[in-house]
């Protein structure tokens, strides 16, 4: 995890698509996504993960209508809608996974290390 300078931001993971960071000091999660940031509670990124997780993709490719191949994302609590194509719900996908997983992986460590100490 790197440190954003000048505002208390911690990265949490990256992609050429966009970053996802912890703010020190409001706890909060931002998403750089699509030249924009959106900023979460805790809570409210873990509910935007399961919406973005439960689009189905193979009925996004599969469906003949028009707009099948959009996907409107409104999380809770945010200014922000998501209007999404399938390439960037894939991209935002694995930006979210790929955070998830590392704030997983640095909860396991954070306990290993109170258990061995």
């Amino acid at each position: 995890m790197q440190t954003k300078a000048s505002t208390h931001l911690i990265e949490v993971f990256k992609t050429e698509a966009g970053t996802v960071y912890q703010c020190e000091a409001s706890n909060n999660f931002i998403l750089e996504f699509a030249n924009r940031s959106t900023a979460f509670k805790p809570g409210n990124f873990i509910d935007f993960s399961k919406r973005l997780f439960a689009i189905n993709l193979a009925e996004m490719l599969c469906s003949p209508a028009k707009h099948a191949d959009l996907a409107i994302i409104m999380p809770p609590y945010c200014e922000t809608c998501f209007l999404l194509t399938i390439t960037e719900v894939i991209s935002l996908q694995r930006i979210i996974g790929g955070a998830k997983t590392i704030l997983h992986l640095n909860s396991i460590l954070r306990t290993s290390q109170l258990q061995f100490a």
